[in-house]
């Protein structure tokens, strides 16, 4: 069964056996706001020695505050105790909870109140002991009680307020608001981890532009991407930027994402990381090397983070190749097709097209590759080799640094379509690198 049905059979099973269980939390929010949930969540009285007896096949993922992880073949939910929470220490977990049986209790410890309403499947009543529908009509995201106790409770509040402000579109109340920035340098004290998967969900689950706006405002900006506040006030040459200065470019790419991967939403953000620092006034404003210069503090800004090496190679290959389309129309036909064959090409292409519309809005350069694109396959971006090494040194040539530049060599004519067999190919290494 799916989430939902798992959720509903878990709720009426617990209710069967004499206990409280409603669904909560972020389900609870999306049902109310027409949204599909990505996964449902229960809160029941029933201790979790209690849980794991009634559904066997249950796992401890975090028995000690009263959760615990209901699976079937297909999917999973989480059943939680209701509980009261002690004094946090870490800034991030209760030192000690104290379960209980009245889910008002429950829903006092948790973090906004959108995300503090319980409801029950069976009869549609929502349980709301503190406002959270009367926020979600005026779409606002308000930290239930104190503001400055829940986020000394749980630091990562900070940055899951702006998630959820960009995600919903909704405005962060004021005093929620003031006390984030208040407390914005605690962010420093988060396991890096758990600050960059915030980070991708602000930058792919929709709102990346509200979610960038509201890390500045808030100051959470410069404690977690110092570089990229840097680019606010870095001018443009107004003739190929006319939107303003690299911030303002930036933020107006982001606001074109639609559903992208986590490696084009951090190429997009990324992408003219290196503008500030080689930034200099000639005949015009120029960035010389720039895109070299942000590939590498690219690499740097999600090794910080702790990004896997996967992503932070596919990030630095965007940043390091988003300017080479402004030379498509004068490469040499095997240049081009090099470029057109580069990892994760449509990523890129993607990343241009962004950058265009960010700026100039000129896609000349992007509908040229896409027309390549069109007319070549693959076997003519990357054609069976005319020769190897070991033909070469079947020909008499001796293994060395020499035999990368004949293979390049040949590959070049290959690609230009000036030979076409092996013979040519070995022809053409005799003329340029002599005869064996």
């Amino acid at each position: 069964m799916n989430s939902e049905a798992l959720a509903r059979s878990v709720i009426a099973k617990l209710r069967g056996a004499g206990h409280q269980a409603f669904l909560v939390g972020g389900c609870v929010r999306d049902l109310l706001l027409g949204c599909a949930p990505k996964d449902y969540d229960v809160a029941t009285d029933a201790r979790p020695d209690r849980i794991m007896d009634l559904f066997p096949n249950s796992g401890r993922v975090g028995a000690q505050f009263g959760v615990v992880l209901v699976r079937d073949f297909f999917s999973q939910v989480e059943v939680a105790t209701f509980r009261s929470d002690c004094d946090y220490s870490d800034g991030r977990r209760p030192d000690s909870v104290h379960f209980e049986t009245d889910p008002r209790q429950d829903v006092l410890r948790r973090d906004f109140t959108i995300n503090g309403l319980m409801l029950d499947p069976e009869t549609g009543e929502v349980l709301d002991f503190v406002g959270g529908r009367a926020d979600l009509q005026k779409r606002l995201i308000r930290a239930i009680g104190d503001p400055d106790m829940r986020i000394s409770e749980d630091h990562l509040r900070l940055l899951r307020a702006v998630r959820f402000a960009a995600r919903l579109g909704f405005e962060i109340e004021p005093a929620t608001f003031a006390a984030i920035q208040r407390h914005h340098a605690l962010i420093q004290k988060v396991a890096v981890e758990r600050i960059h998967d915030e980070l991708v969900r602000i930058l792919t689950e929709g709102g990346a532009r509200r979610g960038l706006e509201l890390l500045d405002s808030s100051g959470l900006l410069a404690d977690i991407l110092p570089e990229v506040a840097a680019m606010k006030g870095v001018g443009q040459p107004a003739q190929f930027h006319p939107e303003g200065d690299v911030w303002t470019h930036t933020l107006m790419l982001l606001e074109q994402l639609e559903h992208p991967t986590p490696t084009l939403a951090l190429g997009a953000l990324l992408h003219d990381v290196g503008k500030p620092p080689t930034y200099r006034v000639a005949d015009r404003i120029r960035f010389d090397g720039h895109a070299e210069v942000g590939a590498e503090m690219a690499r740097t800004i999600l090794g910080r983070l702790r990004f896997s090496r996967d992503i932070i190679d596919q990030v630095e290959a965007l940043v390091a190749n988003h300017m080479k389309f402004m030379n498509v129309s004068r490469m040499k036909e095997s240049t081009l097709k090099r470029f057109l064959r580069t990892p994760d090409f449509p990523e890129l292409l993607e990343l241009h097209r962004l950058d265009c519309m960010a700026g100039s809005r000129d896609l000349s350069n992007y509908e040229l590759v896409q027309a390549r694109l069109a007319e070549l396959p693959e076997e003519h971006l990357k054609p069976e080799p005319l020769l190897t090494g070991d033909d070469l040194i079947a020909a008499g040539y001796k293994p060395g640094p020499l035999f990368a530049r004949m293979l390049t060599a040949v590959e070049d004519a290959q690609l230009e379509g000036s030979i076409h067999t092996s013979g040519e190919a070995m022809q053409l290494v005799r003329e340029r690198f002599g005869g064996q």
